[in-house]
């Protein structure tokens, strides 16, 4: 709005309508009286020092410039729309495909050396009786050494709860506590027959 002179005395600033349609009144202003709209933006020395410094460094063609924006342009017209975290995460993803594609074929180049190595015995896909009975006694060796390990922690839960009662620590067992006490021989020779039969 600008103010306009009046034929009586000072300016005023002319009635005007607002956006939901109701009108606003004429306004008297004094003389020397600028719109806040034309009112010029304070910048102190730095800020007009930076506006007038140039964008390119000494010595950069604007040409060369040019070509790297366009490029870039591209790139971020590809990427536009996405958050910071959302472009980070793109190109972590391309990493990991390149990085997988040299994986592959070094994976490719490891497994295609293997199976030049191996051989084909015999023509069946079964293996030999002796690998199935190496195979089954590592099996069962691995099922004795859980049960071995198994007897052992109850025989040393066994030996503590005993130690607890003989220390005074527990003044009357219960009866499940009696009744893990009374099996500790036979705990004892099942832990023997498995270590024999080792």
């Amino acid at each position: 709005m600008e103010a306009v002179p009046a034929a009586d005395s000072g300016k005023y600033i002319p009635a005007s309508q607002r956006p939901d349609g109701t009108w606003r009144k004429p306004r008297r202003v004094r003389e020397g009286y600028v719109p806040p709209e034309e009112v010029p933006v304070y910048e102190n020395k730095f800020v007009k020092f930076f506006k007038s410094k140039p964008d390119l460094p000494p010595g950069l063609n604007a040409d060369e410039s040019d070509k790297s924006k366009q490029q870039q342009s591209k790139q971020d017209g590809e990427l536009a729309g996405l958050s910071k975290s959302a472009k980070r995460n793109l190109k972590r993803k391309e990493k990991r495909k390149q990085q997988q594609e040299c994986d592959g074929t070094a994976e490719a180049d490891e497994l295609s050396q293997t199976l030049q190595k191996t051989t084909i015995a015999g023509g069946s896909g079964n293996p030999s009786p002796l690998a199935a009975a190496a195979l089954q006694g590592d099996h069962e060796g691995a099922e004795k050494a859980k049960k071995v390990k198994n007897l052992k922690k109850k025989l040393r839960q066994i030996d503590e709860l005993q130690q607890k009662l003989d220390s005074g620590e527990i003044k009357q067992a219960t009866k499940e506590q009696l009744e893990k006490l009374s099996r500790r021989k036979q705990l004892m020779e099942e832990l023997e027959d498995l270590e024999l039969g080792l």
